[in-house]
């Protein structure tokens, strides 16, 4: 898998949105790099780093949103399934301590 690369389509238009999707960009690359690398403590690390900024991420947004009456609740919905599913991954992973098969980030 290659690196996922911040491309000027996937702005929002608004400067602490674009600067945090850039930011989970980056902690998304760190949890594949960690795969790759079967470094499972580095996995962990980049699992917990990813799941702390979401949140702090979320939090923004639905901020953004309240402010500008931005009807949120499809956009909460779609947030918790993401958490779920980070969490999911997080758990299936690191349960088979680094050993997967090579198609696991393909």
């Amino acid at each position: 898998m290659m690196a996922i690369k911040w491309t000027k389509e996937l702005s929002v238009g608004n400067e602490v949105i674009d600067s945090e999707h850039m930011n989970l960009i980056g902690l998304t690359n760190d949890v594949v790099h960690a795969i790759l690398k079967r470094d499972c403590a580095a996995l962990a690390q980049a699992f917990e780093m990813l799941e702390d900024r979401l949140h702090v991420h979320f939090v923004n947004e639905e901020k953004i949103a309240l402010a500008t009456e931005f009807d949120y609740s499809k956009h909460k919905q779609a947030q918790l399934y993401s958490l779920k599913e980070l969490r999911h991954m997080r758990d299936e992973l690191l349960a088979k301590n680094c050993v997967w098969g090579d198609g696991t980030v393909d």
